[in-house]
């Protein structure tokens, strides 16, 4: 025996596990303190409660509603208090501090920069200061014994029209921080390739981008994102489980849209809590995940909005584990696949997998050689070791 890699992680091994994060939008992931503390400076008079504790319930409680469009709803809180300079660096800062102390190695947070213009900003403003923000997080992750890195993703509102001048900013400060571009807000009625125009400057520029697709619509939705616009990732993604056909006997037939993601190694951004609270899927045990893991797609783990949720990545994990008894094996594999899809040179990428992600795994599966041995097990007979 070398290995115990069919014993389930514990929570403690899960919040340890080196951990990639690749869909996390920075105003869904803010401290309840910090939401009630920017409100008092500001003067926002528009939260529900003013205490952090009972905030953080009305958020889980308000999300959990069933519908994508009432979940967004709650955006405008956190959004309300995050219109000066000082105020996105602490809330990006903050980001990169709870991400790494949950064992989030590297992470990509995506922001829409047009949300936060209210108090005289501008988009590169904006930008500037979420960018030190997450420096300094990190700096101070450091201080306290963690390492991450952290990208930042820019994003569009589909519902606007602001796409391409977001993708030219997101192309302006690629090599400042800025991996990517991402668009994101309600899917029914505001499709992908209203925007197409920002999606091919994307591509001359060889630049990188997700479009969140496949969540509250359908497979038109993904088709889209793939066909039309050329995502290199899918946010979320759920709902390419339509295209899916699973028989009485267990057995499986893929449409052409399903093979076609899988054959191409399309990443799929899951987010199982916050698909559970949106409806695209009924619980845990039904959601996707588990099919798609088995086919072989894709996939990785993400939070999605930490606030809205009440979770974080060891949360994400610990449902996983509880509900398909995924092993470190299992959480390794969802790593890996995570870091291969992130946006920055693949050089890079190669390192955090081969140098952070897999020596902390095999740490971890390693620890049960190291478990204390009783005294009356520990002596073995002249015979066992002649």
């Amino acid at each position: 025996m070398t290995s115990e890699t069919t014993t389930l992680p514990t929570s403690e091994q899960i919040r340890r596990a080196p951990k990639v994060l690749l869909h996390d939008h920075l105003d869904g992931g803010l401290r309840p303190a910090t939401v009630v503390d920017l409100a008092r400076e500001s003067g926002y008079e528009g939260l529900p409660e003013t205490d952090p504790e009972k905030l953080g319930i009305w958020f889980r409680e308000a999300a959990d509603s069933g519908s994508l469009e009432r979940y967004l709803e709650t955006f405008a809180h956190t959004c309300a208090v995050m219109q000066t300079r000082d105020a996105l660096a602490r809330v990006a800062a903050e980001c990169a501090e709870d991400l790494a102390a949950d064992g989030v190695v590297y992470a990509e947070v995506r922001y829409a920069p047009e949300q936060h213009l209210e108090q005289g900003l501008s988009l590169e403003e904006v930008v500037e200061a979420v960018n030190e923000g997450f420096r300094e997080g990190e700096r101070r992750a450091r201080e306290n014994g963690h390492r991450i890195r952290v990208g930042a993703l820019l994003t569009a509102m589909r519902h606007a029209a602001r796409a391409l001048e977001i993708a030219e900013l997101a192309n302006r400060y690629r090599d400042t921080g800025v991996v990517g571009f991402d668009i994101a807000g309600a899917e029914a009625g505001y499709p992908p390739t209203r925007h197409l125009d920002a999606f091919e400057y994307l591509k001359r520029e060889n630049n990188h981008f997700t479009i969140h697709a496949g969540e509250a619509f359908g497979l038109p939705s993904i088709w889209q994102a793939l066909q039309w616009c050329g995502a290199d990732r899918l946010g979320h993604g759920v709902r390419i489980i339509d295209d899916i056909e699973v028989s009485d006997d267990g057995s499986v037939k893929l449409g052409r849209l399903a093979s076609y993601v899988r054959d191409k190694r399309i990443p799929l951004e899951m987010c199982p809590t916050s698909n559970l609270q949106t409806g695209a899927a009924p619980s845990y045990a039904e959601h996707p995940i588990g099919l798609l893991r088995r086919l072989q797609f894709r996939l990785t783990v993400n939070t999605d909005n930490r606030l809205m949720s009440g979770t974080n990545m060891s949360r994400e994990f610990e449902h996983l584990v509880k509900t398909f008894r995924y092993t470190l094996d299992d959480m390794q594999w969802f790593t890996v696949n995570a870091m291969k899809s992130a946006f920055i040179p693949f050089d890079e990428r190669l390192a955090m997998i081969n140098d952070v992600i897999k020596p902390g795994y095999a740490e971890l599966r390693a620890e049960w050689l190291f478990r204390p041995v009783s005294a009356t097990t520990a002596v073995s007979s002249e015979s066992d070791t002649a």
